[in-house]
């Protein structure tokens, strides 16, 4: 007998009660995307418990379903430090926009040094905002606090970025970390977040499936001879698409063979739309250095 579960709560509850728990106990079950389910313009306009089950009761009859790729228990722990430095990381630049926003409620300007952003949060600017009295007590010690905050911050950032260092180590990922660096705009942290996400590269046929999977791939509504291509699709891995195109405007500048092909689209395109055809081509290169087990090299325009 076979189970199958609709995500309907986070994955990571399917994942840590039911799923992990069932194949201990022997029981074989898929987890699927709600999205792939399908359904009928009926079933839309009248949703309930009842229905879901109905249609995916018939679905699964009729073999339509395909569970999605659960990965190991221990790659969802690894997964855990990286996500939780990215969780640091925004707690980090909100602590300083809070800062930075009651400096200016108060009419506090910066030094000529620290006018132009180089330099903030650099040790000099923080002894310079720890030299800052306001009127009353109370409002220095308000300020004094989200100093003290932005400086513990620091320190955990530093000790979550230690450990992930420690981790890339790993017989783990020491191989595959090493490959994927040698991509143009993948350092130490974007490498270990597309390591820990994808876990094994072999489960994709092709860079395309990988594309489709971070979501750097267009819509499509073709029909007879029209063949129309939309915007990026919506369906999407969050982080790694982000951070890829983050990637991408260094791999931009350091990459000849993406550079040239940057200011080709540039002539066409606006650059935030161009920089998203980078991050497939980066896509490609990647998909490559994993599945050859090959260091990328630079190619001479």
């Amino acid at each position: 007998m076979g189970i199958i579960f609709q995500l309907t709560k986070p994955a990571s509850v399917v994942y840590g009660r039911a799923h992990y728990k069932l194949e201990e106990l022997g029981i074989h079950n898929i987890v699927i995307n709600p999205a792939d389910v399908p359904t009928t313009q009926k079933e839309q306009m009248h949703k309930s418990d009842p229905v879901d089950s109905k249609k995916i009761g018939r679905s699964l009859r009729a073999n339509e379903l395909k569970g999605i790729y659960i990965p190991r228990v221990e790659t969802l722990e690894d997964r855990s430090l990286i996500r939780v430095r990215s969780t640091i990381v925004k707690d980090m630049t909100r602590i300083k926009q809070r800062i930075k926003s009651m400096l200016y409620f108060y009419g506090i300007e910066f030094p000529k040094e620290f006018e132009n952003g180089n330099g903030h949060w650099s040790k000099r600017f923080i002894k310079w905002l720890k030299t800052i009295q306001l009127q009353y007590s109370t409002g220095t010690d308000s300020l004094q606090l989200w100093i003290k905050e932005a400086e513990r911050q620091r320190e955990i950032l530093l000790e979550a970025t230690k450990k992930i260092k420690d981790l890339s180590t790993s017989e783990r990922y020491s191989k595959n970390i090493e490959l994927i660096r040698s991509v143009p705009g993948i350092g130490l942290i974007t490498g270990m977040i597309l390591l820990v996400e994808i876990e094994e590269i072999t489960r994709f046929e092709n860079s395309d499936k990988l594309a489709g999977f971070i979501g750097l791939i267009p819509t499509c509504h073709s029909s007879g001879e029209r063949d129309n291509k939309g915007e990026i699709t919506p369906r999407r891995h969050n982080s790694m698409r982000k951070t890829l195109i983050e990637s991408s405007w260094i791999a931009a500048r350091r990459d000849p063979a993406l550079c040239l092909s940057f200011s080709k689209y540039c002539k066409r395109m606006e650059p935030n739309k161009a920089i998203t055809r980078i991050a497939r081509k980066l896509v490609n290169r990647i998909f490559f250095v994993l599945i050859t087990q090959q260091k990328y090299e630079y190619k001479i325009v």
